[in-house]
């Protein structure tokens, strides 16, 4: 079939190149229906429970998603004139950012004080009048004794402020986003060039979502042309053919546009995680080519003309090519049993374009070179005859590698429970990116960004005032400060414990909760009518006064520790017994729910890959034994390179998840061609099984070692990704290929004398 199949694609050269062109730009057309996300969102599933959770919360309070300008100067003094001017300048430039709902800080804290039997409410920095001793004095007192700003607004030095601008965004264009991080840049650098010494820096979840776009696009900027010449180097050396590279690169160019082109015609987006897949792409795609033509430059070295040597590659190649497009690609797709919808698209855009190169490989790729004038290449056949030296070396030793490549890769296999799940949204980010440097300094100097949100729900209207709930919540808080993993509780008996003292003539010894309900009611309802448009207690109690919010700062906890924190917290407020119901909702344990899923999902995932592959293995290579000794070498290199993150690094976050089901695909290419090398010499040339070995090293092992070589640069590009995630996905994926590579070199060929083969291919 194969024979066939090879004589009428050379006699239709003209044809298939014509028609291969035509099927990538109908495909490429798709590109114009891509989208781009640029919201954290577009990590989580629609029916995601913590996201479902985290929007009946913003439905219940205010929206969370924040600006953050953290304002610091030279002198390490937030109050004083210059710096609580600048303070209310960003404060009230805030306010004509698109779409804002509200914006907190230390200069518009509403400070509250007793007028005789009245209550008056005024920003603690009062608006449009010159900044006074006694105002900075009053700044500081409030500022660095006031629970809702100490640890939060202002460190309890006084060296860091922060003001807080939230946004109800519309969700209707891509440009929202955006053009807020824009105008809040503009504002921090006329700050900095207006006010030497002082320095603004910009956080928080608006910035987080910016990120996203920035890093997504110094990907594209700097990842593809980078593979692309990583791969013309690597080819330019291998081939010594110019013509030759080029048509190389010119199947995974059509490999990449087809699929993104076909992903735009699915209704895919891209996000910073399927951003790199046109990388990913290419570095396997170009591997099919690498093998066609290694085999071919062979035949033409023997003897061959152009037209026979190619017919003969084809004919040697089609069935592992298929073999490995297909595994592969099982590989990628199995990444939609994922939580996350950016690596399902991941899988499903490079799925695509394996397939779609696989059909280039063996069409358009052989026609293209059977029209080109190529040159015997020497160099080519020496690496071969070199490489038939390392089998010698192999055969030799075969004992001696299979027990020491078995043993030390049981005992690397052993580290792997070192590894620890870990996903911190602002951690996903290089360092490189400013958004994570001026978060950091803010985790450093400030506050923290990793937050829960606890809704108290009374289940009656008011219910909120009730002495009894208020005395319980009061004990929840400060149970909750006495955590060393919290920074910072904003809680609403402060308010009420606040607004108490200042109705009893700003006596301290007041400074504790309303005695009756009816008081705290009308504490509270006299504060809020005095509370200016924006700065109202949504943000902390629902409408119906039944609910009340706690958000509590963390520190910078792991994401396991996290989660059973939580649960302990939220066991604490039930054994309360308040008959209030408790529910928690964040970003924060958005990201860390998805990871634990993420991992459950790799297991089920590389469970059904590996099940899938052995079936495909036995049944194209006839030979269930044959299947079952492929297991170890497709295994081992996935066991020993997470031993050695897990000695090295110990810490897997949601894209490292899905490494094993993907590389489960790609490291099982090798091993088949080598397979299919072998039973073709076994069967077809009567060889022995250690010449078998001999021959088949020398005739693949040149494009094992060339095809590796090009997959472990191309990942290793993949570490060089802004977005840290992707950086960690390729660094692992370069490490597992690269064992995978010593695996099928040093374990396969013992194995296969190990076992016996003679009588693993008799029945071929």
């Amino acid at each position: 079939m194969s024979w066939n199949y090879s004589v009428w694609l050379l006699k239709n050269r003209w044809l298939v190149l014509m028609s291969g062109l035509l099927i990538a730009v109908l495909a490429a057309s798709g590109i114009r229906h891509l989208t781009f996300s640029v919201d954290y969102h577009a990590f989580f599933s629609e029916d995601n429970p913590e996201l479902l959770a985290y929007e009946r919360m913003i439905n219940t309070y205010t929206h969370s998603d924040n600006l953050i300008f953290v304002l610091s100067s030279s002198n390490e003094n937030v109050f004083s004139t210059e710096m609580l001017s600048v303070m209310r300048e960003i404060t009230n430039s805030s306010w004509q950012l698109p779409h804002v709902i509200r914006v907190d800080s230390v200069s518009n804290f509403q400070h509250t004080i007793a007028i005789g039997d009245d209550l008056e409410v005024r920003p603690l920095v009062e608006e449009n009048v010159k900044i006074q001793n006694s105002d900075i004095e009053l700044a500081r007192e409030v500022a660095l004794h006031e629970p809702l700003l100490r640890d939060l607004l202002v460190d309890r030095k006084g060296k860091t402020t922060a003001i807080v601008a939230t946004f109800e965004l519309p969700g209707k264009s891509l440009s929202e986003i955006p053009e807020i991080a824009a105008k809040a840049r503009l504002m921090a650098q006329d700050i900095e060039t207006r006010y030497p010494g002082m320095r603004v820096r910009l956080a928080g979840m608006i910035m987080l979502n910016n990120a996203y776009a920035e890093s997504s696009r110094g990907d594209i900027r700097t990842l593809v042309p980078t593979m692309l010449l990583v791969i013309f180097v690597i080819l330019a050396v291998l081939l010594r053919s110019l013509l030759l590279t080029v048509a190389s690169l010119l199947v995974t160019i059509l490999s990449i546009v087809t699929a993104m082109g076909l992903a735009g015609w699915a209704g895919l987006s891209i996000t910073t995680i399927s951003v790199v897949a046109p990388t990913i792409i290419m570095t396997i795609v170009v591997g099919n080519c690498v093998h066609i033509l290694v085999t071919f430059l062979h035949n033409i070295h023997g003897g061959d003309d152009r037209h026979e040597a190619l017919r003969k590659s084809l004919n040697v190649n089609l069935t592992p090519v298929l073999m490995t497009g297909i595994t592969t690609a099982i590989g990628f797709i199995a990444m939609n049993t994922s939580d996350v919808p950016p690596l399902n698209d991941l899988g499903n855009i490079v799925a695509m374009g394996v397939g779609a190169g696989f059909i280039y490989s063996i069409s358009f790729f052989p026609a293209l070179v059977n029209v080109l004038r190529v040159d015997p290449n020497p160099v080519v056949t020496r690496r071969g005859y070199a490489m038939e030296r390392f089998a010698h070396f192999v055969i030799k030793r075969s004992k001696l590698l299979f027990w020491s490549t078995g043993v030390a890769s049981v005992m690397l296999a052993i580290m792997i429970p070192l590894n620890e799940t870990n996903e911190k949204f602002v951690e996903q980010f290089d360092q490189r990116l400013q958004f994570r440097q001026d978060t950091d300094f803010l985790l450093n100097n400030l506050t923290g960004v990793y937050r829960i949100q606890y809704s108290l729900d009374t289940k009656e209207s008011g219910g909120i005032n009730a002495p009894a709930f208020l005395n319980q919540v009061e004990e929840f808080t400060a149970w909750l400060r006495d955590l060393p993993e919290v920074r910072h509780v904003a809680s609403m008996t402060d308010t009420y414990k606040r607004l108490n003292k200042n109705m009893h003539g700003d006596d301290p010894k007041w400074y504790r909760l309303p005695e009756s309900r009816e008081l705290a009611s009308q504490f509270l309802l006299l504060y809020e009518m005095s509370l200016p448009y924006g700065l109202d207690l949504n943000n902390m109690v629902s409408l119906d006064k039944s609910e009340t919010r706690l958000v509590v700062t963390f520190e910078n906890l792991k994401t396991n520790y996290l989660l059973k924190l939580n649960e302990e917290i939220e066991s604490r407020w039930k054994n309360l017994g308040s008959g209030a119901e408790i529910s928690s909702a964040s970003t924060t344990l958005m990201f860390s729910h998805i990871v634990d899923r993420a991992v459950s999902s790799m297991i089920t995932g590389t469970f059904g890959v590996l099940v899938l592959i052995s079936i495909l293995i036995m049944l194209m290579l006839r030979s269930v034994k044959i299947g079952l000794v492929s297991l170890l070498p497709n295994l081992a290199p996935m066991c020993i390179a997470l031993g050695l993150w897990g000695l090295f690094v110990g810490e897997v976050g949601m894209s490292i998840s899905i490494v094993l089901a993907m590389t489960l695909g790609i490291v099982v290419d090798d091993t088949v061609h080598f397979l299919c090398k072998f039973i073709n010499a076994r069967r077809n040339a009567n060889l022995e099984t250690p010449e078998a070995v001999r021959y088949t090293f020398r005739t693949v092992g040149d494009a094992m070692l060339v095809t590796s070589g090009i997959l472990i640069t191309g990942f290793l590009v993949l570490s060089l990704s802004l977005f840290a995630r992707n950086a960690e996905m390729g660094l692992l994926t370069s490490i597992t290929i690269m064992v995978a590579l010593l695996t099928d070199f040093l374990l396969l060929p013992p194995l296969l004398m190990k076992v016996d083969a003679p009588k693993l291919i008799k029945h071929l």
